[in-house]
């Protein structure tokens, strides 16, 4: 069964990021997509130090929930990332969990098919949406879209369940992303993974 992993990155465990992440699992439970939420908005996560142990290890050198969801990011078909809009940006928190997370995991993550949510009261959710979908984009992963861009609005869960527009899109963004991961199994059996070149590292050392 294919799998989603679904990462919640609002301090609250139940509150507007996860509603519009709810509205999806509800679709991906209906589309035979089996799917796990991981809550760390509220956790005590650092940022990277730039200290590259994992470039020796395979993980993070902070053993914390970043390495216990990339043992399950790697065993997953897609990845959906929920945040909510702190001064037009994703969570800090969110940010410390990605930048660690897709710097310290060496597995392909090409052809993972992938998504983000967010959620403000009235502005800021083009500019975080912009922002998490730059980890998918530079690491090959495919971007679902929707019918709108992946946002919600409210202050709080109730107002979110009224905003009838953004639970149409978070449905049909589960549906299309669904959609994309059969597809795209279906794909893999029959042509394989695109083949990915060595990765070419400009720079200008010598100022010219």
């Amino acid at each position: 069964m294919s799998k989603v992993l679904l990462i919640n990155g609002s301090p609250k465990p139940n509150g507007c990021t996860f509603t519009a992440l709810n509205e999806m699992i509800n679709v991906f439970n209906d589309e035979g997509v089996e799917t796990e939420l991981i809550h760390i908005g509220n956790k005590d996560i650092r940022g990277c130090i730039a200290c590259n142990r994992c470039r020796e290890t395979g993980k993070c050198v902070f053993d914390d929930i970043v390495n216990e969801a990339a043992e399950k990011f790697e065993k997953a078909d897609g990845l959906v990332v929920g945040s909510p809009v702190y001064y037009a940006s994703p969570n800090g928190t969110l940010i410390s969990f990605m930048d660690r997370l897709f710097y310290s995991t060496s597995f392909p993550k090409n052809m993972k098919v992938a998504a983000c949510v967010v959620n403000a009261r009235r502005g800021g959710n083009t500019s975080s949406f912009d922002v998490i979908n730059k980890y998918f984009s530079v690491s090959s992963m495919p971007v679902v879209s929707s019918t709108y861009w992946n946002m919600t609005h409210g202050f709080t869960p109730e107002d979110v369940l009224k905003d009838k527009e953004g639970l149409q899109t978070m449905r049909n963004l589960a549906r299309n992303m669904s959609f994309m991961i059969k597809a795209f199994k279906d794909a893999k059996e029959k042509y394989g993974i695109p083949e990915q070149e060595v990765t070419e590292f400009t720079s200008f050392p010598d100022g010219k």
